[in-house]
């Protein structure tokens, strides 16, 4: 009896734990089924510090400095359509029309009106969104926490002096809650090639590649966890951190999570060209080449 029962007693306990994540109702701005194949969930990475203190652990990572409003520091699309996977990195400086305004600016901005304008500036783009997922930086770190951190192989020792970063040597790099934060959110990146400091000249770019390598590794780990310890400890780890649509249910939770244990999504990146606009913001534009990127992510 007791081998029957606790399949039951595993499903609901999963259960009552998605059940207490947080939900926004951006139902009216998800993009309509019709006759697509695929299912694209935008995942976003925001700045919010609510719930950090000085004395947090993880505190050095992201509390240099002050921001002003809500911004995303991460938008990420992830494809999944049957057994294909793909990542698709939206970079932050993706200048566009912002839907609440109409004015020009950078995508990450148009998440300060909220959620549902984020999504419908993607959807401006031509990139179809299904689902809504969000996750701010001290959920970010203690999940990577929960999971005893990610590893990352990097070609040359790594700093970046604003965010946090210190990778002392090359080769594979198994990283803390801290040191993730501050890998992700690296803008300055440098590195020590040949006896001297190399600034990564890609900038955004370069930061949204990390971004998705490293997510990619995050998401593989969590979903193939087995672990019975870590498995109760990320529920809490998450917390009120993380955010989902009212749509996405604890079943779609589950599929997502199957689809993710032994996946690895292909890298896609959005062409995109450096500008500098007539007030002197350097921006990214889409390049012609982009379509057949946000083609493939309609169908």
């Amino acid at each position: 009896m007791f081998l029957l029962l606790l399949p039951l007693a595993v499903v609901a306990f999963g259960w009552l734990q998605f059940s207490r994540i947080p939900t926004v109702n951006v139902a009216s701005a998800l993009s309509a089924r019709g006759s697509r194949n695929g299912t694209n969930y935008l995942v976003v990475g925001t700045d919010s510090r609510a719930g950090i203190t000085a004395n947090d652990p993880n505190a050095g990572a992201f509390l240099s400095g002050e921001v002003s409003g809500a911004r995303t520091d991460t938008i990420m699309v992830l494809r999944v359509d049957g057994a294909t996977t793909q990542l698709v990195s939206i970079p932050r400086d993706l200048w566009v029309t912002d839907p609440a305004t109409g004015q020009k600016g950078r995508i990450n901005a148009t998440f300060a009106n909220g959620p549902s304008n984020l999504i419908k500036a993607v959807e401006g783009l031509g990139i179809p969104v299904d689902h809504y997922l969000e996750i701010n930086f001290v959920s970010f770190g203690k999940l990577v926490d929960s999971v005893d951190g990610i590893t990352v192989d990097v070609p040359y020792p790594a700093k970046d002096d604003q965010s946090g970063l210190s990778i002392p040597k090359a080769g594979k790099t198994l990283l803390s809650g801290t040191q993730a934060l501050a890998y992700v959110r690296s803008r300055y990146y440098e590195e020590m090639v040949d006896g001297k400091w190399r600034v990564d000249g890609t900038a955004d770019i370069g930061r949204t590649e990390r971004q998705r390598s490293f997510l990619t590794a995050l998401m593989r780990k969590v979903a193939g966890e087995r672990n019975p310890l870590h498995l109760l400890e990320l529920p809490g780890s998450l917390n009120s951190g993380m955010k989902r649509d009212t749509t996405f249910g604890y079943f779609d939770a589950l599929g997502l999570a199957w689809t993710m244990k032994d996946a690895s999504p292909e890298p896609v990146a959005l062409p995109v060209t450096p500008r500098r606009t007539s007030g002197g913001a350097d921006v990214l534009e889409l390049q012609s080449s982009s379509t057949a990127v946000i083609s493939a992510l309609s169908s």
